[in-house]
Formats: structure tokens, C-alpha cells, sequence
């Protein structure tokens, strides 16, 4: 009896240390925040042994590097004694920074190919050593960097002194570098490029603020004074502000500033006009496409621009064109899986049978939307799952006991998910299918469902679909969904796509939740329920979550006549954008999917519709093939 009651009493001590040792973490995390060295050097001796020891470790040396100059036998220490650690990695990343900036340049030569983390600065320092060292090709690596949208780190200015003064950055590179920043509406990025023109060739900012402020102003007052390359940069430019705020806008102006420009400007606005009608699904995109490319010296389109030629292409019925545009694509851009299977169908249009399925053959094996697709083409219908691996439970402990693992599981505990999901993606990131499916099982034993989904679907020979595809809190569904008459495999394969089953995720724009509910959204679905006493905190709470969420889904389901690819567009970005992006007349229901414009929304339809296939197949439930899910979509409501 006394001998129990020693064990007990050392459980209690070591359970008291613990919870003590992770106060003490949570307290040096803070101190790390505010950048007090002195909080963290007294809780270091207290974390000696805790798995996460090397974090207190790590945000001294972090500071002291910021703060003062390390001598290199203190970082090395550390590197070597969590050598292949995520922390190690950061801490070499910020050595060699400082290294840098120092241009302590065969130190850093040393150290950085061990740099698995690279970023646009240390690149650029290391482009800066290359050239320390008379390497010839250094400048010529250091070309791409130039045309950037973004502003570049300081790092990568010596290198951009070093192309002009070798004359191997022309105007014409500068010029085209403003238009990038431009277009993508950075004009501080522009402002701060226009140093590397002649004063006399520069952009004039006051009329770049204009045109900023006011397009359609600046182009009724400034469209006959166009005398240099600058004055029709602006030009152009206002008329991309003009396009951004309206088609039609843009298009009516568009005859009165063209002759302004020359042809190969003239072509690239109309290519900027037609995709931009193509994203608004404007009949009129392809007309204008042909009309940028008949132009004497055209430009030539983007694979972004082509991808939404071909999405006009889809909604006009044009396989032609779909087939042309896709076969001018770059070669890496054709091999994505959403290109392969229109150009299958294409093919197919055109009587190209054998072409096609040499294509459809090995998208099929493929666990995606048009690996679906692809299967259904050939006429199979969602084929036999794999058969999961049976791992044993010494696999699964041997992996449990690594140390990433340990600290990721260790960071989890104490609410740091960020932290947490950044050591997992670190531990896991050279598995082979064995110990990724042992790491999903350890997740999933963790209730850390998004990273056991995560994990399993990294696997390439070796597959569990019943860990791709978790299907947590299937009783509290159950009463739910009878509730509702809604479908299962929908449902779940919304979930997945939402949260990942985590109950407290929240979005960067504010959803909550196993389904992702807008705070507002499930205030007004609580008031249709009648629930009293309804708070925010409520959303998070698996039951109070599902219920809402599912009504919300059948509320939407209800308005698209129970249309799940319509429905699920709606739950995403709303019932009167889902109404919109119908076409005039019937659509098949992959090419509404493959032609929403916001891609957050594209990539969300596709993976639900996606799961709910695989979560029907994995429930049991009676097959419906994808294409039937996706239906066919109505026009229009004529107004």
C-alpha cells in the first residue's frame, strides 16, 4: 500500500512539473514576443529535458543574433545539437543573413547549401557571393529575380546595380517590370523601378498619382498629350484602372485613346480586355481574343490568360478552341490534370478517341475531381478504392517516438497550432507511405484530424482512404442529417474542405467552426431556429455547429431545387454570385465548376463535390457517378 502510494504521489510531482514546465514555455514565448532576453534566460534552466526545450534555446539565440554579433561557435553549438531540426534551419536561415549583410562570404558559402528554407533575400546574398567569387553565370541567375511584381529586399539591389552596369538590364527590361508592377496595382513598386530609367525617359509620378486616382479623368485630359514611352505607360495604365472598374466603361473609351499606342500595345490591351470579359463571362471575350491576336505583332498570351480563353471557350461549347488554346499553353501548364482532361474531351469532339483516352488512361488512376472525371470518360464509375495498408503498431510507435513528432504533439498540447502544423509538415516532409500513414494514425489518434488527412493524402503507392477521408462525430451526424434529409457524403465532403474536422478553426475572415459559419450568418440561422440565449462562443461547439451549418446547407440546397454543385458554390460565396456564373443557356456542370471566376471558390466546388464521391464510397452509400452530382445547370432566369 505505502509503495502505491509513493507511485502516486511521483505521478502528481511529475504531472506538477509538467503543467509547471509549460507555464514556463508559454511565459519565454512571450518574453520572445516582446524581445526580453532576460525573462527567457530564466526559464531556460527550468525547461532543461522538456521536449520543447529547444524553442527556449532557439528564441535567445534569435534575439541575440538580431540584437548583437554571435560568434560562431555559439550557433554552430546549436546547430549541432539539433542538427536537422526546423529550428536549426531558421536559426542557419538568420546566420546567414547576418553573414550577409556582413559579406562574410566564404562563411556563407559554407553554410548555405545545408539550407533546406530558402527565401528571395538569402537567394539574392547568394547570387551576391557568386559574384564576389567571379561566377560567371551568377549575373545571368540573377536576371529572373528582376521582374518581379513585388518590392524586392535590399539584398537583391547590388545585383540590379551589377545587370545595369553590365548592360545586361536594358530600358526596355525596366519598362517592362513598371508594367508588371502596374498591372498588378503596385505603383510604389513601379515608382521605386522608374530610378533605373534616364530622368528624361521617367514615369512622371504626379501623373501616375493621377491616373491612380481618377482613370477616366486623367484619360479625358491627358489622351492627346502623349509625346513619350512615359506618357503612354500612363495612358495605358489609366486604361487598365478604367477596365478594372467596368468592361463596358473601358471598351467605350478604348477607340478614342488607340491609336496612341503602338500595335503590339494595342494587342495587349485587347488581350487584357478579353480576359477580363472571360473572368465576367462576357459572350464577347473570345470575339475580343481574336481580335488582340489579328492584330499586326500581337502579343502573345500568358498561360493565366489562356486558362480563361479557355474557360469562354467551355461556356461557348468551342471544343476547337478549348483544344488550340490549350496546346499553346507552356508544357509544364499543359500537364496540369484540369488541362489534360479538356484537352481528352476535345480530342474526343473532334472524333480523336484513341488521342484522348491515351490521355484519360492515366489521369483516371489519378485520386482528384478529374481523376474522377477521367474515369467516368472511359466509362468507369469511381473504381475500387485501394486497399488500405495495414500498418503494425511497433511502425506506429517507432514514429511517435521521433522527436519532430514529439514536438509537434508537445505544441498541439498546448493550443499552438501554427507552431505545431509547422514542426509536422518539418518532421513528415521525407517519409516514405509507411511512416506517413503511421504519422496519420498518430494525428488521428490526436484528434488532430486536419494533419491526418494532410499526411495520408501525401502517400504515393501506399494509400488508407478511411484516413484521407475521416469521418469524426458520425453520431452526434446522424440525428442531424435525418433532420434535414440531407446527404451524408455531401455533407462530410463539405466538412473536410471547410475545416478539416477541426471544431475550433477559424478563418482569416471570420468563419467558425466544423462548417466554417459566419458569426452573422449563424445569428440569423439561430433566429430562424428559434434558440434563446444564442452567443458567438456557441459556434464552435460541435452540435450547436452542425446543426446550424446543416441548416444553412439545406436552406441553400432548397433555393438551387437541391442542385449540390450550385449549392455548394452558394455556401461558399454566396446564392446571388452562385446565380450569377449560370450561362444563357444549359451548362454542363463540370464547365460551370471550371469557369467560376473566383478561384477560391473553383478550387472549393471541385474538392467538395470531389470528397463527396469518395466519402459515399467509403460509407457504403449507393454510387451516383460525379457527373450526375454535378448535374446540368440551368440558364439564367431571363430578367
Amino acid at each position: 500500500m505505502k509503495n502505491i502510494f509513493l507511485v502516486l504521489l511521483l505521478f502528481g510531482y511529475v504531472g506538477t512539473l509538467t503543467a509547471n514546465q509549460d507555464r514556463g514555455f508559454i511565459a519565454a514565448r512571450e518574453a520572445f514576443k516582446a524581445k526580453n532576453l532576460a525573462r527567457i534566460a530564466v526559464e531556460i534552466p527550468r525547461l532543461e529535458g522538456h521536449i520543447l526545450e529547444s524553442y527556449l534555446l532557439y528564441y535567445q539565440l534569435s534575439l541575440q543574433l538580431e540584437k548583437q554579433n554571435v560568434d560562431e561557435s555559439t550557433v554552430r553549438k546549436f546547430l549541432v545539437r539539433f542538427r536537422g531540426s526546423l529550428l536549426a534551419d531558421k536559426i542557419r536561415g538568420l546566420w546567414l543573413k547576418k553573414l550577409g549583410e556582413k559579406h562574410q562570404w566564404e562563411l556563407f558559402a559554407e553554410e548555405y547549401p545545408a539550407l533546406v528554407n530558402k527565401d528571395v533575400e538569402l537567394s539574392c546574398y547568394s547570387l551576391q557571393q557568386r559574384l564576389y567569387v567571379n561566377d560567371g553565370d551568377a549575373l545571368y541567375d540573377a536576371f529572373p529575380v528582376w521582374f518581379n511584381e513585388q518590392d524586392m529586399p535590399e539584398s537583391c539591389t547590388p545585383l540590379f546595380d551589377s545587370l545595369v552596369a553590365a548592360k545586361l538590364l536594358t530600358e526596355e527590361d525596366v519598362w517592362r517590370r513598371i508594367r508588371i508592377a502596374l498591372e498588378a496595382g503596385n505603383v510604389g513598386v513601379a515608382k521605386h523601378i522608374n530610378q533605373y530609367l534616364p530622368k528624361k525617359q521617367s514615369l512622371s509620378e504626379r501623373k501616375l498619382n493621377l491616373a491612380t486616382r481618377n482613370p477616366l479623368r486623367y484619360l479625358g485630359k491627358n489622351r492627346n498629350k502623349v509625346k513619350t514611352r512615359a506618357d503612354r505607360e500612363v495612358l495605358l495604365f489609366a486604361m487598365m484602372r478604367l477596365l478594372r472598374s467596368g468592361i463596358d466603361r473601358a471598351h467605350a473609351f478604348w477607340p478614342k485613346v488607340r491609336d496612341r499606342f503602338s500595335h503590339r500595345e494595342q494587342s495587349y490591351f485587347m488581350a487584357k480586355l478579353a480576359t477580363r470579359a472571360a473572368y465576367k463571362h462576357d459572350q464577347r471575350a473570345l470575339g475580343w481574343f481574336r481580335e488582340a491576336a489579328n492584330i499586326s505583332d500581337p502579343v502573345l498570351l500568358s498561360d493565366a490568360q489562356l486558362e480563361w480563353k479557355i474557360r469562354a471557350a467551355l461556356r461557348a461549347v468551342d471544343w476547337a478552341t478549348v483544344l488550340e488554346s490549350i496546346e499553346a499553353m507552356s508544357a509544364n501548364k499543359q500537364q496540369e490534370s484540369v488541362w489534360r482532361y479538356w484537352k481528352a474531351r476535345a480530342l474526343k469532339d473532334k472524333g480523336e478517341t484513341v488521342k484522348a483516352s491515351t490521355i484519360l488512361a492515366p489521369l483516371s488512376t489519378e485520386y482528384h475531381f478529374y481523376g474522377q472525371l477521367a474515369e467516368e470518360e472511359l466509362g468507369v464509375v469511381i473504381g475500387a478504392l485501394p486497399k488500405s495498408y495495414n500498418f503494425k503498431e511497433e511502425e506506429i510507435k517507432a514514429v511517435e517516438l521521433l522527436p519532430g513528432i514529439q514536438r509537434a504533439l508537445a505544441l498541439y498540447r498546448l493550443n499552438l497550432r501554427i507552431e505545431g502544423t509547422r514542426e509536422w509538415i518539418w518532421a513528415i516532409r521525407d517519409f516514405d507511405d509507411k511512416r506517413l500513414l503511421a504519422a496519420a494514425e498518430i494525428a488521428r489518434r490526436n484528434q488532430i484530424y486536419d494533419r491526418a488527412i494532410n499526411t495520408a493524402n501525401k502517400t504515393v503507392q501506399l494509400h488508407d482512404f478511411n484516413l484521407r477521408y475521416l469521418a469524426p462525430h458520425r453520431e452526434v451526424m446522424q440525428d442531424v442529417l435525418k433532420q434535414k434529409e440531407l446527404d451524408e457524403a455531401l455533407v462530410y465532403g463539405l466538412i473536410r474542405q471547410e475545416s478539416r474536422f477541426i471544431n475550433y478553426a477559424r478563418s482569416s475572415a471570420g468563419a467558425i467552426g466544423l462548417m466554417q459559419l459566419m458569426p452573422s450568418t449563424a445569428r440569423w440561422i439561430a433566429k430562424k431556429l428559434g434558440m434563446r440565449n444564442f452567443r458567438k462562443k456557441l459556434i464552435s461547439q460541435v452540435n450547436t455547429n452542425l446543426m446550424l451549418g446543416t441548416y444553412y446547407l439545406k436552406h441553400v440546397l432548397t433555393l438551387f431545387d437541391d442542385q449540390s454543385l450550385l449549392a455548394i458554390a452558394a455556401y461558399n460565396a454566396g446564392p446571388s454570385r452562385a446565380r450569377l456564373w449560370r450561362g444563357s443557356t444549359s451548362m454542363e456542370g463540370a464547365i460551370y465548376a471550371e469557369t467560376i471566376p473566383f478561384n477560391e471558390t473553383r478550387d472549393y466546388v471541385k474538392k467538395v463535390m470531389s470528397n463527396s464521391m469518395y466519402y459515399a464510397s467509403t460509407f457504403g452509400h449507393q454510387i451516383r457517378t460525379l457527373r450526375q452530382r454535378l448535374d446540368v445547370v440551368a440558364p439564367k432566369e431571363k430578367k
